[in-house]
Formats: structure tokens, sequence, C-alpha cells
């Protein structure tokens, strides 16, 4: 079994571990990863190059000039009120639109919110190809609507991949599922 292990990763220079565990499933050899691991380096095999590209950072790198993501912050007023706060951040330039300030923000002032902004962006808002939210039911069909006119794909509670509910760092980092299979 070593030698056909061996033998694998020397005909396939750009597999690595993981692959080589993968590739022996389907032809019922139970061995793990890490046994695999210690097989190459008894023979002095190192593991495969990693594709620099393959990782989630470089990936966000190279596609941030068409991300934009959005949420609500809030602010305590002195008079003891709670206003609500929609702003947009483009991942490339992080650069910062703020929407709107209310009381109570509802579906349809989102949704109207995000077609002024649409507005105002004019050609740069057919630049974005994805638009990052979480699953706030604020954010309406209309709202993603807006985006979808300009040809953004919506990353949310719509997709395959859910985002969880109560998480407020799973929306900062979307999956790569969830940007590859986009609505």
């Amino acid at each position: 079994m070593q030698q056909f292990i061996v033998r694998l990763t020397r005909e396939n220079p750009r597999w690595g571990y993981q692959r080589i565990h993968g590739e022996l499933l389907p032809l019922g050899v139970r061995v793990s990863a890490s046994s695999i691991r210690r097989i190459l380096c008894a023979r002095g095999l190192d593991p495969a190059p990693r594709c620099g590209a393959a990782n989630w950072r470089s990936f966000l790198r190279q596609q941030a000039a068409g991300i934009v993501a959005c949420d609500f912050f809030t602010v305590d007023t002195v008079f003891l009120r709670r206003v609500y706060v929609l702003f947009f951040i483009e991942l490339g330039s992080r650069r910062v639109h703020l929407a709107g300030v209310t009381d109570h923000p509802t579906g349809l002032w989102v949704a109207q919110q995000a077609r002024n902004l649409v507005t105002v962006l004019g050609d740069q808002a057919t630049a974005f190809t994805f638009l990052i939210r979480d699953r706030d039911a604020k954010f309406t069909r209309a709202f993603d609507d807006v985006w979808r006119s300009t040809g953004t794909g919506i990353i949310s509670h719509r997709c395959r991949r859910l985002t969880p509910t109560r998480s407020p760092n799973a929306g900062s980092v979307p999956s790569a599922e969830s940007v590859w299979t986009s609505c």
C-alpha cells in the first residue's frame, strides 16, 4: 500500500495528503491523511506546493473591488433615543456610504435607501459583483431586487449557504461556497 501512495504522489505532484486520501476512499482503501503524510515524509517526499490563489484572503483581495457589504449600527443620543444607521462599505476601497438614519427601520425604508444609493452611485453600482448582508428581516426582497437590477448577486439567507443567526462575525467573511454559488 505504501508503494501505491508513493506512486500516486509522484505521478500527481500537485496532490496533497487530503487529495490522495480522497482518491483512495472510492478504491476501498481506508488510510487517514495523517498516515499518508507520515508515509511520504518517511520517503523524503514533501507535501504538494500550496496554490497561493486558493486561500480565502487572496480571493477577497482579488475580488474586493466588486464586493459591497451593508449592515446597521446603532447610536444612542443624548436624549436617550436610539437611532439606526444603515451603511454600505466597498471592500476594495473601504469607502463607506451612510445610506440613512432612522428611529424605526422598516423593509420599505431600507429598500428606498438602497434605491437612493444606487442612484447616487450611478454606473459605479453596476461594477459590484456581490452584496454581502446578514439575515435581518429589514433586508426584504425589494431591497435585493434593487441590487439585482444592477447585476449584483446577493450573499444572504436566500442562497444555498445560510449565514447563522445571532452570529455577527459570520457576515464579515462569507464562505467560499456562498460566494461561488450565490444567487
